[in-house]
This record gives structure tokens, sequence and C-alpha cells, in this order.
């Protein structure tokens, strides 16, 4: 079983991590010293070999310790390789500015600087390439029946069909669910593979027999009252025990805790824009770059002035009635793409595929965008920002919030021009559940850095719309 050679594995994993360390800093020495690209020049102020691979007794522990500190030990099997890549590079990070630091504090000017550096990327390069190889490996086990993770499921819930769906869509990471015990779903139901084998009180006597590497506890919420009971029975055993709360679709993948002296406390949403720091370094940014936005785009946009002037009777510019931050109503400004129409008769409906109401240079600017630049302008006052959730018009969100659950998330932020369900292709006449998805995806993740991995993702693929009629 796992949780018989889990200690094996961790120590020959922490001996590779070692061994890797010492074989990068020896390749950053030859590079800087003894290859044919290194400097021969010998003189004042030039340490000898001895002395830098001194410092290995110091620095193979010290990052071996900074990977125990990032939880590069902690198992991997449903842990994205993006993660462990920060991870890696995180701890690096840290062991480069800790390294510098005590050359200065032990007054030690002659260490080469250079020869730090490239055992910096050397050492992020190998380790990657080692903990990838070591995924490989084991993946390669586990497809052949080797390494795998044996899980009983206590309580059919929603959780624990969603639990099933994912270990079954990813097999690489060895998961095998044994059963389900549950009080209420009859013995012998099946879903996709995994059978009820019976009630909850027949853990008594499956824990006993020790063929089991984790439990699962996944009660449905109406029999949260077992909790406990179960949590203690469980822990009794010595077997591993992790709870898949019934409660998902109520609280954010990452939930916000806090300590309420001693009480734990969990925020249903963490918004990180309600940051005071955060919301003002992203209003920043949306000032800065709707200004230089307006600059840049005033031809294109002079060019649309004159074609929507030119294509028939009514305003260049239409405005129209959105929702936005707090729930709080603005006006929105577009380039006028459709015939003119009585207020009455725009409120019924959005455009649909071949609406009569667009003209032909109407839907070229809707096809390529080009009719939301005067929102740059909304960006700039403080009604939109640069990227957020695209805003509807009073009508639809009245609508909306009554048919899609936690569709009035979306206003905890301001609206964008721009947002994570635009460039995933939900625009236009598309599902709105999927887009307020995604939505609430970008307002509970949000990080300056996602900001601009979806401005840039703009650029290439967030223009054209194919759902714009």
């Amino acid at each position: 079983m796992i949780k018989d050679n889990q200690k094996y594995f961790n120590r020959l994993h922490l001996l590779i991590d070692a061994v890797v360390v010492a074989c990068s800093y020896m390749l950053a020495y030859y590079l800087k010293f003894e290859s044919v690209f290194a400097s021969k020049k010998l003189g004042v102020g030039v340490l000898g070999m001895e002395t830098y691979f001194y410092a290995l007794y110091f620095i193979v522990p010290g990052y071996v310790l900074l990977y125990y500190i990032f939880n590069m030990y902690t198992p991997k099997r449903g842990t994205r390789r993006k993660y462990e890549f920060y991870g890696i590079i995180k701890s690096n990070t840290v062991g480069l500015v800790l390294f510098i630091v005590t050359l200065y504090v032990v007054n030690q000017p002659n260490f080469s600087r250079s020869m730090i550096f490239i055992f910096y990327v050397i050492n992020i390069v190998l380790t990657t390439l080692c903990r990838q190889v070591i995924r490989n490996v084991l993946q390669y086990f586990r497809g052949k029946g080797y390494n795998l993770k044996y899980i009983l499921l206590v309580g059919y819930s929603r959780a624990a069909e969603e639990y099933i769906n994912r270990i079954n869509a990813n097999p690489q990471w060895g998961y095998v669910v044994r059963g389900i015990l549950d009080d209420r779903v009859p013995r012998g139901t099946m879903y996709k593979g995994v059978k009820v084998l019976g009630q909850i009180d027949n853990l008594m006597i499956i824990l006993p027999e020790n063929k089991l590497d984790e439990i699962a506890i996944t009660l449905a919420l109406q029999d949260y009252g077992r909790l406990e009971e179960i949590v203690d029975l469980c822990e009794k055993s010595g077997v591993h025990t992790k709870f898949i709360p019934d409660y998902n679709s109520m609280i954010p993948s990452k939930p916000y805790t806090e300590d309420l002296m001693g009480l734990p406390v969990i925020n249903i949403r963490y918004v990180p824009l309600t940051n005071t720091l955060n919301l003002v370094s992203k209003r920043i940014v949306d000032i800065v770059g709707s200004a230089a936005g307006l600059v840049l785009v005033s031809p294109i946009m002079l060019a649309c002035a004159i074609a929507v002037k030119l294509s028939g009777p009514g305003p260049i510019i239409f405005k129209q009635e959105r929702v936005g931050l707090h729930n709080r109503t603005f006006q929105m400004y577009k380039f006028r793409t459709m015939e003119q129409q009585q207020e009455s008769a725009e409120k019924k409906a959005w455009t649909v595929k071949d609406d009569p109401r667009v003209t032909k240079v109407g839907k070229f600017l809707r096809r390529t965008s080009l009719d939301e630049f005067p929102q740059l302008y909304n960006i700039l006052r403080g009604d939109m920002s640069l990227v957020g959730p695209r805003p509807e018009r009073p009508l639809f969100v009245e609508k909306f919030k009554e048919e899609i659950p936690r569709y009035m998330i979306k206003h905890q932020v301001r609206p964008g021009l721009t947002g994570w369900a635009q460039i995933n292709g939900y625009r236009g006449d598309t599902s709105i559940r999927k887009r307020i998805d995604y939505d609430i995806y970008y307002i509970e993740n949000w990080t300056m850095g996602f900001d601009i991995k979806i401005l840039f993702l703009t650029i290439f693929k967030g223009f054209i719309n194919k759902n714009a009629y």
C-alpha cells in the first residue's frame, strides 16, 4: 500500500533534490571558471576551488530545507505542474537572495555573483526537468497497476459524484475508489463504475482490515449531523482522512478563512479587489491604459465615426444604460451599429443572427469589436475597467439574477471592456451560465498578472467576435 512506501519515496525524493542542487552548483562553477567561455585570469581577489566547494556544505541542506518550507515534498498526484514549477522558482529565488545576503554578512566580496546567478538558472531548469521525469515515471507505473492509492467514500452526494468524475478523468493520479458507504442510497447502486457497498456503519468492519490508503468524507448536507462521529472513527483507525464538502457550489475553490479568536470563519466569497491596495493599483492601470488607448486608437475611432455617420441617420455614439459596480447603473458608450429606433423597441431583446436592425457598417464594427472603443471613455471616468465581466442591461440583470445562481456576484467588481469569459469565446449570443462561471473565476482569482494575460490574449483573439450579430 502507498502509506507503507511513501516515507521511502519521500526520502529518495529528498536525496535526488540534494544531488540535483549539488550538480547544478558544480556545473555553474565549471561554466564560470573551467569551460571554454571562462576567464582564466587569476590574481588578487580570486578565490580557490576549495572555497567555492566548501559552500556546498551549507547550500545543499539549505535548498532542501527551502523546498520543504515551500511544500515541495507534499503529495503531487492532483497538483498541476505549473504550481510545482512556481514552487521551484519561489524557493530558488529565496535561496538566491539568502545566498547573496549571507555573502555580505560574512564580508565575502570576492565570491562570484555571476556564478551564483548561473547556479540559480541551472538549478531551476534541472530541478524542473528532474521532477517532470519523476512524474512521468510514476504515471507509467500507475498505468501498469502499481503505486495506486485506494480510497473509500463515505456519503453519496454531489461532492462524491464530482470527486469520482475528476478521478476518472485523470487516471494518471493513480486513485482507485473502492466504493461508497451511504445510509440513504440502496446498496448496489452504481455511479460510473463505483458501487455503493453498504451503510456508513460498515466503516467499523472495513477500517480494521487496513486495506485503504484514504477515507474521503463526502456526506450530503442533510447527513452532516454524523460528521464528527465519522471523523473520530476514521482518525482512531489511523487512515488518512479528508473532507470534501457538499456545498462547493456556494463557496469558492480557494476559500478565504479568518481566525476569530480560535474560531475558524469561512468567507463565502473572497474578492481580491476588495483589498484597497489591489483596488487602487487596478484603477491606476485603468486610468493610464484608457488614456493611452484613446490617444493610440483615435485615428481608428475617427474613421469609425465617419463610417457610422455615412451609414444612415442617427447619432454617431450610441449610449445605453448598463449595470456596473455595486449594482449602480451608468451610461455605456458605443459606436452606433443599428438603424435608429425607438428606445422601447431597443430594450426588448439583444441582437441575434441576421438581425435586420444592424447596418452593414455596424456588422463590421461588431464583428471586429471596433464599436467598443468609446468605452475607453467609460474606463477613464471610472464606470468601467479595462478587464472585468461585461456589463448587462437592467432588464436582463433582473431576469438573470432569478434564473442563474451567483449571477449578481459579477457586480462586486467594475465591469470590463474585455474579460476572461470574452477571450474564452463567451460573447454575444452564448451561454449566460458559462459566462458567469468564467466571470466568477476571474473575480475570485484576480491578480494584476491575470489582467495583463487577458489584455495580451485580447489582442490576438478577443477583437474578432464570431458571435457578434
